[in-house]
């Protein structure tokens, strides 16, 4: 069980692991296992299941003669997973923690920033006050 929303824990791909973050788009997905295994990490994803939505109805079909027949169903075609959950193996991993305690690292050294692990700056400047900016 989580301590809070920001500790969660969840079988992913059949281990064990901290969630990093849930429903992202493969370049999202990308970005942070190379992140993250560069940090020595163990990365593991897996497709996210579909929302669950409402059966759509189906509105019986009418003959010539206006009677009604049974209205034919088509079979539900499986879509591609468009969002994964992203988890790593160690389950004292918490991204909140990680960021604003310093800990991760971009692949040139320097600290990742808020900005950076949210992809709104390629280039991680830590140095630099958010006043400042």
């Amino acid at each position: 069980m989580a301590i809070n929303k920001n500790h969660e824990f969840e079988d992913v791909d059949g281990v064990k692991c901290g969630i990093v973050e849930k429903n992202v788009n493969a370049e999202r997905v990308q970005f942070l296992q190379n992140l993250l295994t560069f940090n020595k990490y163990t990365v593991k994803v897996q497709a996210s299941p579909p929302p669950k939505a409402a059966p759509a109805a189906v509105a019986p079909a009418t003959t010539s003669e206006g009677a009604e027949a049974p209205a034919i169903a088509t079979p539900e075609v499986p879509e591609v997973p468009t969002s994964f959950t992203v988890g790593v193996t160690d389950l004292s991993f918490n991204p909140i923690n990680a960021i604003f305690g310093r800990v991760l690292k971009t692949s040139d050294g320097t600290i990742v920033s808020l900005a950076y692990w949210q992809q709104k700056e390629m280039v991680s400047d830590i140095e630099t006050p958010y006043f400042n900016k």
